[in-house]
């Protein structure tokens, strides 16, 4: 099964039987309340809003939401907002976690911290889906949020989680490029070093289930012609891949926003590998990301919860 487009997402939401409770933290950031709400309005989630209550209302009343229904725990000046929002999670009154006006690093300290049990045997990574206009179907890239410069470990890790969430999505054996500058092995390139490597393991050893291609430069993926003048041969290029797993964060991150203010591309995305779900995107990113990345998560959940019965 691949994805032509976000549309197809929705054939995939899981039937529920009650709405997940989303807990917000950082209140106040306007496309995420848009986005929120707008999931509460598909009834599949209930808003639990974290933070400030006066700038929060101030929004919500700006935004024309503020008679519909939510829980508000409010945080004073100073108050670790992403913790409450945690501590709403660890007391059972919560189902998944969101990253809303806040700092990314700020939030993703208190996810990741010991103390607050939400890890888990794997490695937290994000992942995005992606919708390019000219791509035939949507794109996983991976990772441009929490790993700055993964190692070679941490790079398995982000494989795994990226197949993972595809096959969630119905991808039944995913392919995945590991992205370079180039697309032969160059030993003062530490890139391509580790992609040929990876690729040998996986060939040998399977560490995650799919299908690994690369060293490859950005053009090979995403274009066929490109293959064909550098008689690069890859039943993959131009349409067969179903993911980018990127160098380092630098790279995911630039590329994902460059598809976004110069291809229009449309995105979603989450923080893979945690005990619940955590929807995570740009705090810029528009109202049909938001609510598209709490689609993400209902999905995700769903289908680890099922593999876990499986076992």
């Amino acid at each position: 099964m691949e994805l032509k487009n976000f549309d197809n997402i929705l054939s995939l939401m899981p039937k529920l039987d009650q709405p997940k409770r989303v807990v917000l933290a950082g209140s106040d950031g306007e496309n995420m309340l848009k986005g929120l709400f707008k999931a509460q309005e598909a009834g599949f989630v209930q808003p639990v809003l974290v933070g400030d209550r006066a700038r929060t209302m101030v929004m919500l009343e700006k935004l024309g939401l503020e008679k519909e229904p939510y829980t508000m725990v409010e945080t004073h000046p100073g108050h670790d907002v992403a913790q409450a929002a945690i501590d709403v999670i660890r007391s059972g009154d919560g189902d998944i976690l969101m990253r809303g006006n806040m700092s990314t690093r700020r939030f993703l300290m208190d996810l990741m911290s010991k103390e607050n049990g939400l890890r888990t045997d794997r490695l937290m990574t994000h992942v995005s889906l992606v919708s390019l206009p000219e791509y035939p179907k949507l794109l996983a890239l991976s990772d441009m949020t929490v790993i700055i410069k993964p190692d070679l470990n941490q790079k398995k890790e982000i494989i795994r989680n990226t197949a993972d969430a595809l096959k969630a999505f119905g991808y039944e054996n995913p392919k995945l490029a590991l992205l370079s500058l180039v697309e032969k092995v160059t030993f003062h390139m530490q890139d391509t070093v580790e992609a040929q490597a990876l690729v040998a393991e996986q060939a040998r050893k399977p560490f995650a289930d799919c299908e690994l291609w690369g060293p490859i430069a950005y053009d090979l993926i995403l274009s066929k012609e490109a293959a064909r003048l550098k008689n690069y041969d890859c039943p993959y290029s131009g349409g067969g891949f179903d993911g980018i797993i990127a160098p380092d964060l630098s790279t995911a991150n630039t590329l994902v926003k460059s598809w976004l203010i110069h291809a229009r591309a449309t995105t979603c995305g989450a923080v893979v590998g945690a005990k619940i779900p955590v929807a995570l995107t740009s705090r810029s990113a528009a109202e049909e990301e938001t609510y598209l990345s709490l689609v993400f998560c209902t999905i995700l959940d769903a289908w680890r919860k099922k593999q876990k019965e499986g076992k």
